[in-house]
């Protein structure tokens, strides 16, 4: 069945459509600007239309995947005039239908130019930051091979395996254990997990029968060392199989050092299970961001771009200004990365984190690099910051490195009252820094600069570096806000390392 072409385009987004557009019809666009997703963004007849595979500035043919009354969306079948910025040949052949790095068709240069535009938006849109200077992106020293992890899903049968990930919005799985974005050691790993599946009959777990054993593949490298880790996830305890593939892939690949069977018979789509059998008699490999050495197990949190980690740590160390007699606290310390690191120019750290296991990490970290002047804690991050402050000590620097989703309103008046004089806030969300920055405005503290940081080339994702001041003490005063009713359930641990 022939498909309509649609050539009218109408710029404006109030107009009402002509003629509604439906799913499978084809029709021109030009793109004007991308989203926080990388989707590229246009207008036809009045609606809003989300296309993947598309950049500013190109005028493409669509072929409509979803028509909402409101909002549509297509992906690219032919790009009619491109953009400067497009390259002739993507690293990666899948690019016009993998959503894994929506950016990798166009040029690092145009890449980190968008970015920076995203974040000035962003934090220009709110009153208090218009004259905030945003820095031009620092970028990764990696723009290809950087991620040292992945999680792929195990899909397919023994005979014919498929390691990759789920395509947007459904359970098919995109093959991609060749990804231009792994490091190389990664995709080495993939694909001999698949000669092995192969070789040894390695039942492959059906999500629509619940049959077969193998469900997920994990793997981490250690760039600095070139060691790898591999993590089996299976639907339940098989030793004779995973024990005969993990044989198999450390013969064929030596930089395996570790080997763990992790069994999660869950339904839902989590990973990782609660237990983990080693396979190999090491249980962690070991990593290193500048001077500090970090114990990777399967389950710690680490950044994804060792490389891009160390941009990150070195402009906290400088905008830290420290001179030995200091006291920091770093909020959302996870494994202690900023803390470790801060800990040599610094008098004393406190690191806090809500996850106990991450604190436990922490701790081990601190020993492994003969630390002592780190303490960690686990609980709520208001709570403990509050306690610190009546036990009458003094914060001089306080780090912030919150999840997406920003930090709690909370944690700032807590930090203002303090009245601790520099906050530096690590973001991986230009909105909700936007936002806590704007608050912290209205707290009586001041947003220096920001320095973004290509943690993930290819995809629309920036980290930010926020440097923040005490200029004065808001006109109502600041003081620290009432303890929640539920404060005694929150479970707290302290720990010197």
């Amino acid at each position: 069945m022939k498909k309509t072409v649609h050539r009218k385009e109408v710029k404006s987004a109030k107009s009402k459509p002509a003629t509604q557009p439906k799913k499978g019809d084809i029709i021109d666009v030009s793109v004007f600007d991308l989203n926080e997703e990388g989707f590229a963004t246009a207008v036809y007849e009045g609606i809003r239309l989300f296309v993947s595979g598309a950049l500013p500035g190109e005028d493409v043919r669509v072929r409509i995947t979803h028509a909402g009354r409101r909002e549509l969306t297509g992906e690219v079948i032919r790009v009619l005039r491109p953009s400067t910025d497009r390259l002739p040949d993507p690293p990666c052949q899948r690019a016009g239908f993998c959503d894994g790095c929506p950016l990798i068709s166009m040029r690092y240069p145009g890449q980190l130019a968008w970015k920076r535009s995203y974040v000035e938006k962003s934090v220009h849109a709110r009153r208090s930051l218009r004259d905030v200077p945003v820095q031009s992106v620092l970028p990764s020293p990696r723009p290809l091979n950087y991620r040292n992890s992945a999680k792929l899903v195990v899909a397919g049968t023994f005979r014919s395996p498929v390691i990759g990930i789920y395509r947007r919005n459904s359970h098919d799985v995109l093959d991609i254990s060749d990804c231009p974005l792994h490091h190389p050691l990664i995709n080495r790993i993939a694909a001999t997990v698949k000669d092995g599946i192969r070789k040894g009959k390695v039942p492959v777990y059906s999500p629509r029968t619940g049959s077969g054993i193998l469900r997920y593949l994990v793997i981490r490298v250690s760039e600095r060392h070139e060691r790898a880790m591999v993590v089996f996830v299976t639907s339940r305890r098989s030793f004779n199989e995973i024990h005969h593939l993990a044989k198999y892939v450390r013969q064929a690949i030596p930089e395996v050092d570790v080997v763990v069977q992790n069994v999660n018979a869950s339904e839902g789509n989590v990973i990782l299970g609660q237990h983990d059998h080693y396979v190999s008699k090491d249980h962690a490999i070991i990593e290193e961001v500048g001077d500090i050495r970090f114990s990777i197990s399967p389950r710690s949190f680490f950044q994804v771009n060792s490389g891009g980690a160390r941009l990150i740590y070195d402009k906290v160390r400088e905008w830290s200004s420290l001179t030995g007699s200091e006291s920091v606290v770093d909020l959302y310390c996870g494994i202690g990365g900023i803390s470790l690191y801060l800990a040599g120019q610094a008098r004393e750290v406190h690191g806090i984190e809500f996850v106990e296991t991450a604190v436990a990490d922490a701790e081990k970290n601190a020993r492994l690099n003969h630390i002592d002047n780190c303490t960690f804690e686990s609980g709520d991050a208001s709570e403990l910051l509050e306690a610190l402050h009546e036990e009458g000590k003094p914060v001089d620097l306080i780090v912030l490195n919150p999840p997406r989703k920003g930090c709690d309103r909370r944690v700032l008046e807590t930090a203002a009252a303090i009245a601790t004089p520099r906050i530096i806030y690590v973001s991986c969300s230009p909105l909700t820094l936007a936002r806590d920055l704007e608050i912290l405005a209205e707290l009586g503290y001041r947003t220096r600069e920001i320095q973004p940081v290509d943690m993930f080339p290819q995809t629309p994702h920036i980290e930010n570096v926020a440097l923040v001041v005490r200029d004065a003490a808001p006109e109502s005063g600041a003081r620290i806000p009432r303890k929640p009713a539920a404060s005694d359930k929150i479970k707290k641990k302290r720990g010197t390392a």
